[in-house]
């Protein structure tokens, strides 16, 4: 793909009045036309600002708005790489992301205005007033090619050093493409976006999508579980779609009034972004909610996802993330890079178009995640006689207690299962007997009476006894990414001291 596909321009010539995009804070809609012309007159600003030479980064502290999302796609159009920051992050951690992509420009909105620093910064409703003021030009042409970057994601961190993942035009359209293909995307399609937008699920899965197929976004500014089931079960808004992490789909399950019947007008409940467990999923699918399980990454786009929302096949394969999408190859090797067996355990490595060429300003670090152009995701992973696969956790996670393999995916997946129990994660820690054992940090459903034996009792009776954590802590709150995976180095500290 040597040039870029710009899907807004192709649907505002071919349905131009057709509903793209709805603020639901702002209460603004954009037909095709309409965001086309915003998109266009943006772009055209930028490149006055920035000047003919292409590349430089635009970066945006800014919760999500349509205004947001008109930034990102005059960027693309414009030629510039547009760099959505985390605005969870403490402002020392923000300002190293600025130090690191250097941009031209910062955009924020009220709440952020104070992060820019020495960047050049601009509150993001301007743009309004320069879609408003700079009135029709000539129609522009991509400025990039496909595969120059166009996005950088700065990944949560679950490491603690976040890597800045280079995301091209090829990458976004494959990436979309495998999630629309999968989850029966089509123009009547609605999606529900509450996801933050610096987030590729945020961004692409639950945003780019729907446009690329010329479907409807409905841009929430973010989750709140009464605001977001009745959003769902509107029938004026006519919800099709809705994407979430595994813990926002657990506080819609366990908030007040919650009656499944409101998520089943949905075509699809997509889930990602972190382990979803086995007990969770069929707890949905048997309440009549088509939640169907996938895996991606900033760094390979929507990669795997159900083939199906028959109820009996998202119960019979609970637990695993589906199948690859049709644009990408996968496989699972060994510590040698050799293929395993149906069955057998060895990390997940993926190629092709929707897999980045690698991380910002660190060649060392892409260098490494590469082996004979597969990427390494760093994820284990196994294949049934099916052909479905299962991830069951992350390398690094792994532990060997008493000369067994550890993953505490699997101790958590059990875990879930008790249904006093809201959230829980697993770590392995020193041990003078075993080499290592597990600690559970367990965080009690609210309004329960949890007990350390209990919870102990349960495990007992569904593992092995190397793999039943050796001590249980009932803990007020777990430390998690923005995409809601597990900040293990941060419990890995706290048990350290």
């Amino acid at each position: 793909m040597s040039s870029s596909i710009d899907a807004i321009a192709t649907h505002a010539a071919h349905r131009p009045s057709a509903l793209a995009v709805h603020d639901l804070e702002s209460g603004g809609r954009w037909s095709y036309a309409a965001l086309d012309r915003d998109v266009d007159r943006v772009a055209r600003w930028l490149i006055a600002e920035l000047g003919p030479a292409s590349g430089e980064r635009v970066a945006a502290i800014a919760r999500n708005s349509a205004w947001l999302l008109i930034l990102h796609l005059a960027c693309v159009r414009a030629g510039a790489i547009h760099v959505p920051l985390n605005w969870r992050l403490a402002q020392a951690e923000i300002a190293q992301l600025i130090d690191d992509a250097r941009p031209a420009l910062l955009f924020h909105d009220s709440v952020f205005a104070q992060h820019g620093g020495d960047v050049r910064s601009m509150d993001l409703l301007a743009l309004e007033r320069v879609a408003l003021e700079l009135g029709e030009g000539p129609a522009l042409a991509a400025r990039r090619g496909a595969d120059e970057a166009s996005t950088i994601l700065y990944t949560s961190g679950t490491s603690g050093r976040p890597k800045g993942v280079v995301v091209t035009e090829a990458n976004a359209y494959w990436g979309c493409a495998n999630f629309i293909a999968g989850n029966d995307v089509t123009v009547r399609s609605v999606f529900l976006a509450d996801m933050p937008m610096f987030h590729t699920a945020g961004l692409f899965a639950a945003v780019r999508v729907p446009l690329q197929a010329g479907a409807a976004v409905l841009i929430s500014q973010g989750f709140d579980p009464e605001r977001t089931l009745a959003r769902i079960a509107d029938p004026a808004l006519g919800v099709t779609h809705y994407f979430s992490v595994p813990q926002m789909a657990q506080r819609l399950w366990q908030q007040p009034g919650f009656d499944p019947a409101m998520l089943r007008g949905l075509t699809v409940y997509a889930m990602g972004g972190a382990p979803n467990p086995a007990a969770q999923i069929e707890r949905f699918v048997r309440a009549g909610v088509r939640m169907s399980d996938g895996f991606g990454m900033s760094e390979t786009g929507s990669s795997f996802g159900m083939p199906s929302t028959d109820p009996d096949l998202l119960i019979a394969k609970a637990g695993s993330c589906g199948l690859p999408y049709l644009s990408l190859r996968a496989r699972i090797v060994d510590e040698q890079g050799r293929d395993v067996g149906v069955g057998e355990r060895g990390e997940l490595w993926l190629s092709g178009p929707s897999v980045t060429p690698g991380y910002w300003n660190q060649p060392a670090l892409t260098a490494a995640a590469f082996s004979d152009g597969w990427f390494r995701t760093g994820d284990i992973a196994l294949r049934d006689a099916d052909g479905f696969f299962f991830l069951v956790d992350r390398k690094k996670d792994m532990f060997i207690s008493g000369g067994e393999n550890v993953y505490p995916a699997e101790v958590e997946a059990v875990l879930a299962e008790i249904e006093t129990i809201a959230e829980a994660a697993v770590i392995g820690v020193a041990d003078a007997k075993w080499g290592e054992v597990g600690h559970a940090y367990v965080i009690p459903a609210p309004g329960v009476e949890l007990s350390e034996r209990a919870v102990l009792d349960h495990c007992r009776g569904r593992m092995a006894a190397f793999k039943v954590p050796a001590r249980i802590f009932l803990v007020d709150a777990i430390p998690r990414t923005s995409s809601g995976k597990v900040q293990k180095h941060i419990l890995r500290l706290s048990t350290a001291r």
